[in-house]
């Protein structure tokens, strides 16, 4: 007996527009949880990725930031963007954070998932946005912007650090944009027809 396989659902993406209501309603005191959910998104992290950022790992005269894995996979390098960075040294001239980029409490410690899943139910509830999404909607919103803003697909797997490109490749199916730009093949057809008739006599 053979079982059907259950149909896999598309990645929940918000545009542009919603991401940028969103980050500019994260909840305060300070810009801890705003640089943390621009992180987020600006650069396709895990939560326990942002979490675990040091203020070392932030390489400013390379534009790149070092991701440890926590998982035991391989670290990894993400680019850091101008916007971004001017951010970061915002977050950082208020709070002037040691060891940890985003500390806890105690200090000891990093901000922890939860946290920063409740920053991000705050701020999608102050930015009054109702569609369905998580803090991890940030990643897949990210993947998605890129190949819509025509980025090579092989190059967001390295910035998503996965293993197959058969996984980068589900963010196509949610890529508007890369869709709506592609020409079908009768438009090729109809360009030919057009062509030959052109060319009949009169």
């Amino acid at each position: 007996m053979q079982f059907g396989t259950e149909p896999r659902k598309l990645h929940a993406v918000r545009s542009v527009e919603e991401v940028s209501e969103l980050l500019a309603a994260a909840p305060g005191p300070g810009l801890r949880y705003r640089t943390a959910l621009s992180i987020s998104y600006g650069m396709g992290l895990h939560a326990s990725e942002v979490c675990n950022l040091k203020t070392g790992d932030i390489d400013s005269d390379r534009m790149l930031i070092h991701v440890v894995q926590c998982k035991g996979r391989n670290d990894r390098k993400v680019m850091l963007s101008l916007g971004l960075l001017d951010l970061l040294r915002d977050c950082w001239c208020k709070a002037r954070p040691e060891g940890w980029l985003f500390p806890g409490k105690p200090k000891i410690n990093p901000i922890s998932p939860s946290q920063l899943n409740r920053a991000f139910t705050s701020a999608k509830r102050m930015a009054g946005i109702n569609k369905r999404a998580t803090l991890h909607t940030l990643r897949h919103s990210f993947a998605t912007h890129l190949l819509d803003a025509g980025t090579d697909v092989r190059v967001i797997l390295v910035l998503l650090d996965h293993a197959k490109l058969t996984t980068t490749a589900q963010y196509t199916k949610v890529a508007t944009k890369m869709i709506r730009d592609t020409t079908g093949p009768f438009e090729a057809l109809n360009q030919l027809n057009l062509q030959t008739r052109k060319k009949r006599p009169g």
